[in-house]
């Protein structure tokens, strides 16, 4: 006799506002203990020492964790000028000083080359995976490693605020794949006076906003209760990018069984979209003449 899978079969979005000195898989674990979940998991990592929004999914939402991911991104941060560190950020080893400082009106103008698509050479302190192993389990051994530029999409890159001569506060809103670490030690780099990220947050990730955030001090004290279900989001906020069509109800039978079925709506041959049966999502697919082709289909 098949088993069961152990844990509620309950499904939505929980944005946690993650503090610092916690890594993102221990939150996950964690909320996914206080719904007693089965299924749960993220929608892009922050660093141990960053903050905000860390988007937890749960149960049938762990399908629409890749759309998530893709989504837009918002960080806030402060860069430390004048000294570079190991890891590219405070909890790092100091490397290398520099005595210059530049000015606003130079820190605005090297800004221009971070925005739109750039490359962008991961830290060497990061989950890059290098011939098997993690980057940063590779540096902890004292190894430096040649890692490839990757593509990088910057909407926006601004400069918010220079509370002194040492550091300056930035605003960076781009897509999948954005290491902040290294925006601040290449910007240190351009300007000639090296840098690091002092903090860091994430305050909105794709539909999820720092103010939905939910504190480790909450879901400790609300664990295994109903008030804990009361902070759920549904699971179609992820999928809020994709066109939405509506499944007639014989589409919907169709399409819970994984085959193709008739939707309501209009797109381009081949579009990706997702259908909805009574404002609920049935499934996730490409549409076809008039009907949806499932590669995701939503079990509630």
């Amino acid at each position: 006799m098949a088993r069961g899978k152990k844990g509620r079969a309950v499904s939505g979005w929980l944005v946690v506002d993650k503090p610092a000195g916690v890594t993102s898989t221990a939150v996950v674990n964690k909320v996914k203990w206080a719904f007693s979940a089965q299924k749960a998991g993220h929608a892009g990592t922050l660093d141990p020492d960053a903050t905000g929004v860390l988007a937890v999914a749960l149960g049938e939402a762990t399908k629409t964790i890749p759309y998530i991911t893709d989504a837009l991104k918002c960080y806030r941060f402060r860069v430390v000028l004048g000294a570079a560190t190991d890891t590219d950020d405070a909890s790092g080893t100091v490397v290398a000083t520099s005595d210059a400082r530049p000015s606003d009106a130079e820190i605005e103008a090297a800004l221009a080359a971070f925005r739109g698509d750039i490359q962008q050479v991961p830290p060497q302190y990061s989950a890059v995976k290098v011939d098997g192993d993690r980057a940063y389990d590779l540096a902890r051994e004292g190894e430096v490693m040649d890692l490839a530029a990757r593509p990088l999409w910057v909407e926006r890159l601004a400069l918010l605020d220079r509370p002194d001569a040492d550091h300056v506060d930035l605003e960076m809103v781009c897509g999948k794949g954005g290491y902040v670490r290294s925006i601040a030690r290449d910007l240190g780099r351009t300007l000639g006076c090296l840098g690091h990220v002092q903090w860091l947050r994430r305050t909105w990730s794709g539909p999820f906003d720092a103010d939905q955030g939910v504190t480790l001090a909450t879901i400790d004290a609300e664990a295994k209760t109903e008030a804990l279900d009361a902070h759920l989001l549904p699971l179609e906020l992820g999928l809020q990018d994709l066109p939405q069509f509506t499944a007639t109800p014989e589409g919907a039978v169709r399409l819970k069984n994984g085959n193709p079925g008739q939707v309501i709506g209009h797109a381009d041959w081949g579009t990706e979209g997702w259908a909805s049966l009574n404002g609920q999502a049935v499934a996730v697919g490409h549409y076809r003449g008039g009907e949806l082709h499932p590669s995701r289909v939503f079990n509630r």
